[in-house]
């Protein structure tokens, strides 16, 4: 009786599944976690071309990234959606922010720096200082609760204020609003804002603006500025009841 012919079949070789957790994130990390979390503040995920553009790299870079931080639980992502933290994402983004935004205050209050020269330091120090240090700075500056630039920060809990505001643009003529908090990723831009004595807690009252996204004139204080919408945008407010 002839032997019945075997049958090859092609194997399948799967890669080895990553681990949940390989330890201690990497600085550039834990840099998407917390641009995918400051992207997804505005209401919807965050899309390859966004990250890139808040990190300041090419969009053929994020898709590696992005794949490796689902695999670690810590990124949910879908083709042509976009990325969404998890909720272990969204723990290690707001550490981050945390321990970026004491360090900003340190900077400010204890080492007399501007508000407009911290930014680019905090971002150098924050992946490498520990919680206990950051909970040293922030007990030593009477654990405060905004940063330099109005910013809510995160509790060691990893609770915050996420609030979404509107910006001076969105104010209708003839409103006033207090400035809660600005952007702060370009200094020429906060040191423009401290001139015009746009800080948290200043009120600015809108007077009138262009037509077709003109230009908007506020009053600050007894002085009146012409500022551009784009910068409008960028400094968020809280309406006079």
């Amino acid at each position: 009786m002839p032997r019945p012919k075997r049958i090859s079949r092609p194997v399948m070789l799967q890669p080895p599944p990553e681990p949940a957790s390989t330890g201690p994130l990497t600085g550039q990390a834990e840099d998407y976690l917390k641009a995918i979390y400051e992207l997804e503040q505005r209401g919807a995920a965050a899309g390859t071309n966004d990250i890139a553009a808040r990190l300041g790299i090419a969009a053929a870079s994020v898709t590696g990234m992005v794949q490796r931080l689902h695999r670690l639980g810590l990124v949910r992502a879908e083709r042509y959606r976009g990325a969404r933290l998890t909720q272990g994402g969204r723990a290690a983004a707001l550490q981050l922010i945390r321990r970026h935004r004491i360090i900003e205050c340190y900077l400010v209050e204890r080492l007399g720096f501007g508000w407009d020269d911290v930014h680019d330091e905090a971002e150098r120090l924050e992946h490498a200082a520990s919680d206990d240090l950051i909970a040293r700075m922030a007990d030593a500056i009477g654990n405060p609760t905004e940063d330099p630039h109005g910013a809510p920060i995160p509790t060691a809990a990893g609770e915050v204020d996420e609030t979404r505001l509107p910006s001076i643009a969105d104010l209708n003529d003839g409103e006033s609003a207090t400035v809660v908090r600005m952007s702060d990723r370009d200094p020429t831009f906060l040191r423009y804002l401290d001139e015009l004595g746009v800080r948290p807690g200043a009120t600015v009252q809108v007077v009138a603006r262009a037509p077709f996204d003109g230009p908007i004139t506020v009053r600050v204080g007894a002085v009146e500025h012409v500022v551009g919408t784009t910068a409008a945008e960028q400094v968020f407010v809280r309406p006079e009841a």
